[in-house]
């Protein structure tokens, strides 16, 4: 539950720091006090947006931070999730704004992106404000309020991976239809492309390789006369390198007997001998497989041309890119003459996932089916004390095709006479009406969801007198078992059944306007409530019925 808020610098608030207290707390005040710049507060611990504009005019920061107790709650899966460090008894989240148009959120001290922010806020506090009236025109709300009451969190989470399965097949075999109805309309020139590229015997690295054999061919002769020239200089008579070394080792053989270091020379000459012999044997080799073959040049030349052609054609530069066209084309030729097998594949598996998607729908809406008569019962206990005695609320639950959500469309209807059809709720309740509903609703869901705090923003709007006591006594019963309810309200009737009462004020001073918000005494309370009761000038009889008014919400 929320412990402790301090705002400093917000719009018309210099600094408001103040305790909260479990169970059932109200908040009056006048209009225009600034009740709804602290929701606003509270509000951007929720992550909502920002504006450099709710900073009080000359500051440069504005700092909203709120304590919280989640002893009696399980969230520490969360903070290990996140990284942050969990302290169940005090858990802060701060948000920062500057006048720059910065904004900055924490979670015990430590920063975090403001979805992770709102995501932990929307678990923690649940703002009612008179808007929300509207959710009961949507029909996620309504199923979301089924679905709470039914906890089928785990039946919908096995239908959401049934759905999605079915939705990927179905998507799969839809790109296959597409893929294949753009393929057959460009079926014969894509087998034109497929007859040149396959034609073409294309291997990788085999341009390289004719591009390197036609350089050769075309400088056969070049070539050859360097090695015979080479040759001729290593083996020739009487002046080739190889015969002149052969003298010399002659010559400093003779002498070695009588120089013995001449015999290591000569053993070097003679390795370098033998290596100039058998190079010499391999260039003159060479000379002999070297010849011109223009018929070959040609050969490779017209290949060569055929490759640079294809390039061109396909817009690539290189014969790996040539090989991954001509092997895409014969993919798509492949599924072209296979498709009836492969579409008759694609679509048993999507028929065989749509069926069951469809079990787990019906698995769904069966719980949904028992929520729904529970919510009947219930609504219509809360709602008759509430003044509605001849009320009827229906859960209508009918078919659709399957969506994420599942197979329901779920309506609530509703009827205050028993002369009146069941209509839509939105559509037919009153003002004060619709405040019952919603209030009956979120008391009911709260039985169902451990929220810590809900905040109710005048969800007393047209109603008065005993129906507003009652509705008091409502919120009274869903702050307890470890909840805290707080109630912005006009009515003294719910003012005077808070266990825990504060007051909005707005002040002038030299400074400008400044709202800030205190908790009243005993005393304190019994003047406030008697204001509510008789305006500006409180009246001894307005102060007994206001003490009546406390006494009575002790006894009860």
């Amino acid at each position: 539950m929320l412990r402790h808020l301090y705002i400093k610098n917000f719009t018309l608030i210099d600094q408001l720091d103040i305790d909260f207290h479990t169970g059932f707390s109200v908040i009056t005040g006048e209009t225009g006090a600034g009740k709804s710049i602290i929701l606003g507060a509270i509000g951007l611990l929720l992550g909502n947006r920002a504006d450099s504009k709710q900073i009080k005019r000359g500051e440069k920061k504005c700092t909203i931070e709120a304590h919280f107790d989640l002893s009696h709650y399980n969230f520490e899966s969360f903070f290990i999730s996140h990284d942050i460090d969990f302290d169940p008894e005090d858990t802060i989240i701060r948000r920062e704004l500057t006048a720059a148009g910065k904004s900055r959120a924490f979670i015990n001290d430590t920063p975090v992106s403001l979805q992770d922010m709102r995501t932990l806020g929307e678990q923690l506090i649940d703002i009612h404000s008179q808007h929300q009236n509207l959710l009961l025109q949507k029909d996620d709300f309504q199923l979301n309020v089924v679905d709470i009451i039914a906890q089928d969190g785990k039946v919908r989470n096995d239908y959401k991976i049934s759905y999605q399965l079915y939705k990927t097949a179905e998507q799969r075999l839809e790109d296959l239809k597409s893929q294949l109805a753009r393929s057959q309309e460009n079926e014969e020139f894509m087998r034109f492309q497929f007859g040149e590229l396959d034609g073409a015997n294309l291997v990788e690295g085999k341009q390289e390789m004719l591009e390197q054999e036609s350089e050769t061919l075309s400088h056969s002769e070049e070539i050859k006369s360097a090695f015979y020239e080479t040759g001729r200089l290593l083996s020739s008579d009487d002046v080739g390198i190889i015969y002149q070394l052969g003298q010399s080792i002659d010559y400093l053989s003779n002498v070695s007997n009588v120089y013995p270091k001449a015999q290591e020379i000569v053993q070097r000459i003679s390795s370098a001998h033998i290596e100039l012999k058998d190079i010499a044997a391999d260039i003159s080799n060479e000379v002999e497989n070297i010849d011109f073959d223009p018929s070959r040049l040609d050969d490779i030349n017209q290949q060569l041309d055929q490759l640079n052609t294809l390039e061109q054609k396909f817009h690539v530069s290189t014969e790996k890119e040539l090989i991954e066209i001509r092997d895409s084309l014969a993919s798509q030729l492949k599924s072209i003459d296979n498709s009836d097998e492969e579409l008759e594949s694609l679509e048993q598996d999507v028929k065989e996932k749509q069926i069951a998607c469809e079990q787990q729908a019906k698995k769904l809406t069966a719980l949904r089916q028992k929520a729904a008569k529970a919510i009947e019962k219930e609504m219509a206990e809360r709602l008759v004390p509430l003044g509605i005695p001849n009320v009827r609320f229906e859960v209508s639950l009918s078919a659709k095709p399957l969506s994420a959500d599942g197979a329901d469309k779920v309506q609530f209807l509703f009827s205050a006479n028993t002369s009146t059809a069941l209509e839509p709720v939105a559509q037919v309740a009153s003002g004060g009406e619709i405040a019952r509903v919603m209030l009956s609703l979120k008391a009911m869901i709260s039985g169902a969801v451990q929220l810590p705090t809900i905040i109710f923003d005048e969800i007393d709007t047209g109603v008065s007198g005993k129906i507003a006591q009652k509705m008091a006594l409502i919120m009274q019963e869903m702050g307890n078992h470890n909840r805290q309810v707080i109630s912005i309200t006009h009515l003294p009737q719910i003012a005077a059944l808070g266990s825990s009462h504060y007051k909005v004020e707005k002040k002038e001073t030299s400074e400008g306007t400044n709202s800030n918000m205190r908790e009243l005494t005993g005393e304190e309370r019994v003047t406030e409530i008697a204001q509510m009761l008789s305006g500006a000038d409180v009246s001894d009889a307005a102060l007994q019925n206001a003490r009546e008014l406390l006494n009575l919400s002790v006894k009860k």
